[in-house]
């Protein structure tokens, strides 16, 4: 068939099977494509190629046996948790040249242990989703996004396979430290800057500030409890010392009754 389906070879002894509920059968088994997508043989897997289609979401009829999936130069701005979930074949994704800055924490749900190369270059991308991409063992090119170079973006690719070809044009487009803006962020990192160091000192002063606030507090709670108190015990004396002394009456020593 064209591009909108797939026959299967064994579809093709319907016709001596007698029966058009066994071919209609054989059509639904044989994945469509997506409509304004192609799927041309590719060395007998599945390809999608949605190259340029104006899409502005990922399609939600794709086959479910795709191995090869190109999505790339379209306006997709987000990719929605469980977008790819029933791809359970999926080996290369391309997302390439989209407007995506949103990824859900569960957008690669199902595709962990199979997909072998994810594109996620030229987007809009500021900060990387660490849930979503972090249990990937694909190799992931972030390449040309605008970045935020901050420790939540060097904790998280600590944790990615990015792909080397493409790794040293990824770039600090903001960054917590002015000095790198516009820097390969690989080659800021490889000169031993750490951003979580600067992190970690401004919460460490952060935490002093806060503790000597309290510390400061309580000093003066106690020196307004011991002032209070010495101030009630000098009115308690003087109190005292106002008050008419008793008489004090002595019997004659040896006084008969």
């Amino acid at each position: 068939m064209g591009p909108r389906g797939r026959w299967r070879p064994w579809c093709l002894l319907a016709p001596f099977r007698g029966s058009c509920l066994f071919l209609f059968f054989c059509l639904h088994m044989g994945a469509s494509c997506p409509q304004a997508c192609q799927c041309p043989d590719h060395a007998g897997a599945v390809a999608v190629h949605c190259s340029g289609r104006g899409l502005q979401e990922v399609p939600r009829d794709l086959p479910a046996d795709t191995v090869l999936l190109k999505l790339d130069a379209n306006k997709i701005s987000r990719i929605p948790n469980g977008a790819f979930q029933h791809l359970q074949q999926l080996k290369e994704l391309d997302l390439s040249h989209n407007a995506i800055e949103t990824i859900g924490p569960a957008a690669f749900s199902g595709l962990a242990g199979g997909l072998r190369l994810l594109d996620l270059s030229h987007n809009g991308i500021r900060r990387i989703p660490k849930d979503a991409l972090g249990k990937l063992s694909a190799k992931i090119r972030l390449s040309h996004n605008p970045l935020h170079c901050e420790c939540a973006l060097q904790e998280a690719l600590w944790e990615l396979k990015l792909d080397p070809d493409s790794v040293d044009e990824i770039a600090c487009h903001t960054s917590a430290q002015e000095e790198f803006v516009g820097k390969p962020l690989i080659q800021v990192l490889d000169s031993g800057v750490s951003f979580c160091s600067t992190h970690h000192k401004t919460t460490d002063v952060a935490m002093l500030v806060t503790m000597f606030g309290w510390f400061a507090m309580v000093i003066t709670y106690i020196v307004y409890y011991v002032r209070h108190n010495q101030e009630d015990a000098r009115r308690h004396l003087e109190y005292l010392k106002s008050l008419p002394s008793a008489p004090v009456s002595k019997d004659p020593v040896g006084s008969a009754p």
